[in-house]
């Protein structure tokens, strides 16, 4: 009997009493290796030391100050912290409880932008089929993830989506990387004169596709493309960094990759690697100045946002990522966790690809390699994968809807930064069995 309402009624989920580097122990004292870290939340693994520590100290000096009241020290110095090593332009931090509050304001933030500098008629947001960004109604609006969104669809404001930029469901065969980069961002373009060029308020995407589609990496020039297209229609680009932020791809933010800034950009997750609930709106100074000149203020706002308890475990995560040079180990395991994953999986009848950037990666599962046709989503592989790595001692991340919101399974990667080559190898070695059992059922 519980009264918890869990996310599955008809399977609750085994209880944890202790976590500890890169593994979890439940009741019944077996232990599970954090290979996703939960939805790749726990960047440094679990009970650092010096996180715990920086939690005490706050903790003794102020728990909780209103923003309407009071600033605190600590959100004052993980801001500048964030903008010190944020891409060009943008320059002040909004901070909220997690990824979706920090879409939520993004696309606010959009909203407010064109109202203040006399442009109201622009109101529409674009997005990408196959994305997610969040499950407020106005994150889960602007994400084409079609399971999540079906039900609530009477609730959702209007939204528009294009095409993501998924070389292996979208390329065609011959097509070089640049070309299919410049047709898939030629759906930006086109969806914008469709919807008149001053209309439109933003575009969102993530850089690299996290759970929907499993640690989807853009090809070629994509990002500049649609930074450019962006820019020649006076949109703003907003960027969510929410799973594939904060050193998860190998750089502190994924669009370093990509060699473009955006307009807004969103973190959470690997933020505060799951010590408090935090996330974190970043704005360009454009967008600052049309609120600082205009109303002087972001008409929005939560109870617990700039939490100082957040705001500090959000600090210490991000000061021991630096200290330690941990952006170094993701871009080496991550090298080390491919070099496994095409080691186990790289001729496997039925992986059709491998695919992600630093410590995101994941496997697309297939009846048929070679027409890339999908198991029949009746059969719920995802679940069972996951089942099956569970009963191994395993915590992944597989999901379904691959494809389209229905067809189509992954099994998505994200583990802690601290991860060594031999945790790495056992990560890989057992979610090998874990599949091999399944699909041998």
């Amino acid at each position: 009997m519980t009264h918890l309402l869990h996310r599955s009624i008809k399977s609750p989920p085994r209880m944890a009493v202790s976590a500890n580097g890169m593994c979890f122990t439940d009741t019944g004292g077996k232990s599970f290796i954090d290979a996703s870290g939960g939805a790749a939340v726990s960047c440094l693994g679990h009970g650092h030391p010096d996180v715990i520590a920086a939690l005490h100290a706050q903790l003794d000096k102020l728990a909780y100050a209103h923003t309407g009241f009071f600033t605190t020290e600590v959100a004052e110095e993980l801001a500048t912290r964030l903008i010190e090593t944020a891409p060009a332009g943008l320059s002040h931090v909004y901070l909220v409880s997690g990824g979706s509050e920090a879409v939520e304001a993004a696309l606010k933030m959009a909203r407010q932008y064109f109202t203040e500098i006399g442009q109201s008629q622009r109101r529409h947001i674009i997005a990408r089929r196959q994305s997610y960004h969040g499950n407020t109604l106005g994150a889960l609006a602007a994400g084409g993830n079609e399971w999540r969104r079906a039900q609530f669809k009477p609730l959702l404001m209007e939204a528009h989506h294009i095409a993501p930029c998924f070389a292996y469901r979208e390329q065609l065969e011959g097509e070089s990387d640049a070309d299919y980069a410049a047709r898939a961002a030629g759906e930006l373009e086109a969806k914008i004169l469709e919807l008149g060029p001053d209309t439109v308020a933003a575009f969102v995407a993530e850089p690299v596709v996290g759970a929907t589609a499993g640690a989807v990496p853009p090809v070629a020039d994509y990002f500049k493309r649609i930074r450019a297209i962006c820019d020649k229609y006076g949109v703003l680009l907003i960027l969510d960094e929410v799973m594939c932020g904060m050193g998860r791809t190998g750089s502190l933010y994924a669009c370093e990759q990509e060699g473009i800034a955006p307009d807004l950009l969103t973190i959470a997750k690997g933020l505060g690697g799951g010590y408090q609930p935090i996330g974190a709106t970043l704005l360009s100074r454009k967008i600052h100045d049309a609120f600082a000149d205009g109303t002087g203020f972001f008409q929005h706002g939560h109870t617990y946002m700039g939490h100082p308890m957040a705001a500090a475990a959000g600090l210490a995560v991000q000061q021991v990522i630096a200290r330690d040079k941990l952006l170094d180990n993701v871009q080496a395991m991550g090298a080390h966790l491919r070099a496994e994953l095409q080691r186990s999986f790289g001729q496997h009848p039925h992986v059709g690809d491998i695919r992600g950037r630093g410590l995101f990666q994941a496997i697309e599962l297939v009846a048929d390699r070679d027409t890339k046709a999908p198991f029949d989503p009746a059969r719920k592989l995802n679940a069972h994968i996951k089942k099956a790595a569970m009963d191994r001692g395993l915590m992944v991340y597989p999901m379904g809807g691959t494809i389209d919101g229905v067809r189509g399974d992954h099994v998505l990667m994200a583990p802690p930064f601290i991860a060594t080559r031999d945790d790495i190898s056992e990560i890989v070695n057992r979610l090998s069995d874990a599949v091999g059992d399944v699909l041998a059922a």
